[in-house]
């Protein structure tokens, strides 16, 4: 056992509960907590996932309904409806932009990370707090000023970046191409500087809290997968985000300090720009070496919460814990070396692309491990449909389908067909975003009577579930049908084109579907904030679960445990274990009170664990010889 943990773990009378000595600036806002954190990161993200989805509402009315006269939204939008009623193309793009970047960054990368991984980490190995206090503070309000900066640029004359999500140059690098490429492109990457800092700061404190702040027994094998999948996460975004940030720094010198780097023989009406040798190419490479793991740091929190949650509530064992930690670090390492299947398209020597087809296909073997895993721990178990169960299946689901779709993608001599249509579009939003949001709702109404003490309404849960579930697959299924038909993705308007006309009548569904499930998620906030405050009181553990963060008081104060902190003796996934008096049995219950289901090779640990038991006393009679 590392000195950290020793420290940690015989800090109690060191950290005990000191809510009472702060005011409420320093108990709400500027909150050193890891759970006030979380939940500051939790709520912020969910008024982003609002304004997103609000503004994809907006660009699917235009999709869906070319023709209809939009001067009702004139009082929100202004001068971007048109003399005619129509929403100005311009700012079509802008919309498109707006909604990825903020759905990727600000909902499925900061709001499910900076939520779970800040509530869960302390409590689930044991742990007083992150590792510093003061910098989780401050990667949460980094990630607020991103996004000030970011909504700004939403009330800029010439509107907010306009360049896709992607930003690729010379589109992005060029004030002078489009409105969106002024001052709405130059916020938009300042805001995702401050991003990246917040990101960086948040996964340094993730690891080194892993690493170093685990109580007694909690070894690396006994972690829950919950806290595997978000050691990986800010792993992966460790190294990947300074390369965006890289990326975002040299298309600045490009655009005010009149380098070259993605920018070479560039003609705008008719006259020659100076710029020579740079390749926009080079920014594909480096955007993507963080955007393709970027898909792994929303999808992997998402997968270790359901995994939690589908153990829980199969009241069985997780299948394969072993497999699943090695197929996590397998997409783990795996992520790195596949960025360029983005690029297909972009020339590159067809050896190459022949690599990185190989190299993407190899990653679909994890991935379907996890997803047999998942499956196989369902098979048989004696299954309780709460919420968040219903969005774990959910996530399987759409894991499932999505992952299908990305073997075509994957396979270069597809893909160049396939390439910006709206195929595309319908993979990455049933496997990346589909399937991380029901992850990160999952994981909301698992642990909200941890957060808030209060049981959410399941039966308002269950009709949440049904339609964003149903909703989604409407609203993305059928992009599929229109991607092949040759649809692109990013285009204004389809009526131009004689071939489209056959399927408006599917751009008019997709477009339904979408406004009813962005309107059902009305009743998931209704629910939240209702039972926040009325919802029924909850019990200490709820859901008879085994990990450490349900042996806490009902309303832990800073630092978490007004005791010593329990010890662990055992893995997280001991449910329905044959011989037990109960179908669960907590991490801090020694084998040798349970020798009745022992298997043979607990019985081989026990003498280890009486051990840690005299170690544990030892610390005790210490800490009480010094007070």
């Amino acid at each position: 056992m590392s000195t950290a943990s020793v420290a940690n773990h015989g800090a109690a009378h060191d950290h005990g509960d000191h809510e009472h000595h702060d005011n409420f600036v320093t108990k709400y806002i500027f909150s050193q907590d890891h759970k006030m954190i979380a939940k500051q990161y939790l709520v912020t993200g969910m008024f982003w996932a609002l304004l997103g989805g609000f503004l994809s509402v907006l660009f699917r009315l235009q999709l869906g309904f070319p023709e209809m006269d939009m001067s009702f939204l004139r009082p929100i939008l202004g001068g971007w409806i048109d003399e005619t009623g129509h929403l100005d193309p311009t700012f079509y793009l802008a919309l498109v932009t707006m909604h990825g970047t903020i759905m990727v960054f600000f909902v499925l990368t900061a709001g499910l990370s900076g939520t779970f991984s800040n509530f869960l980490i302390p409590l689930q190995i044991g742990a007083r707090d992150m590792a510093s206090g003061f910098m989780n503070m401050l990667s949460y309000w980094l990630f607020f000023l991103s996004g000030v900066i970011m909504f700004i640029s939403l009330f800029l004359k010439t509107g907010p970046a306009s360049g896709g999500w992607v930003v690729y140059p010379p589109l992005s690098a060029l004030e002078q191409a489009i409105p969106g490429s002024g001052l709405g492109m130059t916020l938009w990457l300042v805001a995702m500087t401050f991003f990246i800092a917040s990101s960086l700061m948040g996964g340094i404190n993730y690891i080194t809290t892993v690493i170093n702040l685990r109580t007694k027994g909690m070894s690396f094998s006994k972690l829950p997968l919950t806290i595997w999948a978000f050691f990986l996460t800010a792993v992966i975004g460790l190294l990947s985000f300074p390369v965006l940030f890289a990326a975002a720094l040299l298309l600045v010198f490009d655009r005010s300090f009149g380098t070259s780097f993605y920018l070479s023989d560039i003609y705008i009406g008719g006259e020659a720009l100076p710029n020579t040798g740079g390749s926009p190419v080079l920014y594909q490479h480096l955007f993507w070496f963080l955007g393709h793991p970027e898909v792994y740091i929303v999808l992997l929190p998402a997968l270790g919460i359901t995994s939690e949650v589908i153990a829980t509530n199969s009241r069985k064992p997780i299948f394969g814990y072993k497999a699943m930690i090695i197929s996590l670090l397998g997409i783990t390492v795996l992520s790195f070396v596949v960025w360029a299947h983005h690029m297909f398209v972009s020339g590159m020597n067809p050896f190459l692309g022949s690599i990185f087809m190989f190299l993407t296909l190899i990653i679909a073997v994890p991935s379907a491990v996890k997803v047999f895993n998942y499956l196989t721990t369902l098979w048989r178990g004696n299954l309780i449909f709460t919420p968040a169960m219903l969005f774990s299946i959910g996530l399987v689901s759409f894991f499932i389908s999505g992952g299908l779709t990305g073997i075509f993608l994957g396979s270069s001599a597809i893909d160049i067909q396939l390439h910006d249509t709206y195929f595309v579009v319908a993979h990455f939003h049933l496997v990346m975003g589909s399937a991380s949001f029901f992850g990160m709702i999952a994981g909301v109404y698992h642990w909200f009577p941890k957060m808030f003490g209060r049981m959410m309404d399941a039966k308002l849960g269950y009709i949440h579930f049904w339609i964003t579930f149903v909703g989604v697959y409407m609203v993305f299924f059928p992009m599929h049908y229109i991607g092949i038909a040759g649809f692109p993705r990013r285009y204004y308007t389809f009526t131009n084109f004689d071939f489209t006309n056959m399927y408006t009548d599917l751009n008019m569904f997709v477009s339904v579907a979408a406004i009813i499930t962005f309107a059902a998620q009305f009743i998931f906030l209704f629910n939240f904030f209702y039972s926040m405050y009325k919802g029924r009181k909850a019990t200490l553990n709820p859901w008879q679960s085994n990990t450490l963060e349900w042996t806490t008081p009902l309303h832990p104060g800073h630092g978490n445990w007004p005791g010593e902190i329990p010890s662990v003796y055992r893995w997280p996934y001991d449910y329905s274990k044959p011989g037990a008096e109960e179908d669960f049995i907590p991490q801090t219950v020694p084998l040798s009170a349970t020798p009745e289901s022992n298997l043979p090779h607990e019985q081989e640990l026990v003498k280890v664990e009486l051990e840690i038991m005299k170690e544990e006393e030892d610390v005790l009679v210490s800490n009480e010889a010094k007070h």
